[in-house]
């Protein structure tokens, strides 16, 4: 009799390579398993530092408008974070680059090239009323303006932020001259309103502000009625 060799399984080779297949399928879909479980834990691990990042600025700016650069500390902002001291100095490396951080702004002018002439200057004032009344304690505009007058860096940003930002986006609808003295117009406001909050104009809304102050400054670019 002849004895039958092999089986319905299949030859050891071929049971092998099935097994290598499978082995390699799963080490596969175990590499994909971990290197999403990583992109997760690093997503939120950044997300983490963006939100550590972005409550020691808030506390700083707060802590450099209220009490200025010099008698702000490292352990003081870090308390008002919630965190260590550390982390600020991990984040920002010293106060002087803390303060230069704080000091950064973008005023977010709005296009005025298509804008009506007469549009202009009730636009302009309700605008940086929206900014200098969004959120005061996490607003550079203030801090500038408050400590601009006793620091040098601060006061430099301010002329930055006039020449870079101001001046360009005026440009296309009145000369320097003028908008500088523009700036000056919208500086004195703020000061008044916001800092040294003289009560006739603390305590106007911002509805009559606009409604008060666009025909000076109507009457400044020459975009007023008799312009």
């Amino acid at each position: 009799m002849t004895t039958q060799t092999g089986s319905a399984s299949g030859s050891p080779s071929e049971s092998a390579s099935a097994s290598e297949n499978t082995s390699a399928s799963a080490s596969e879909n175990a590499s994909a398993s971990e290197s999403a479980s990583r992109g997760a834990r690093e997503d939120r691990a950044a997300r983490r530092s963006d939100g550590t990042r972005a409550a020691i600025l808030t506390a700083a700016r707060y802590r450099f408008a209220e009490h200025g650069y010099e008698r702000t500390t490292i352990r003081a902002v870090a308390a008002d974070a919630g965190i260590d001291p550390a982390m600020v100095m991990r984040y920002y490396g010293s106060k002087d680059q803390l303060f230069e951080a704080a000091l950064r702004i973008d005023l977010r002018l709005p296009e005025l090239r298509d804008v009506p002439r007469a549009d202009v200057p009730r636009r302009l004032v309700r605008h940086f009323l929206a900014r200098w009344e969004g959120e005061p304690t996490d607003d550079a505009l203030l801090l500038l303006l408050r400590c601009a007058v006793t620091n040098e860096r601060a006061a430099e940003r301010v002329r930055a932020l006039l020449t870079e930002q101001v001046a360009p986006a005026l440009r296309t609808i009145t000369d320097t001259r003028r908008a500088g003295l523009l700036s000056s117009q919208l500086l004195g406001l703020a000061l008044t309103r916001y800092l040294l909050r003289v009560p006739a104009v603390a305590g106007l809304t911002a509805d009559e502000v606009v409604d008060l102050y666009a025909p000076g400054v109507a009457g400044l670019l020459g975009t007023g009625e008799d312009a």
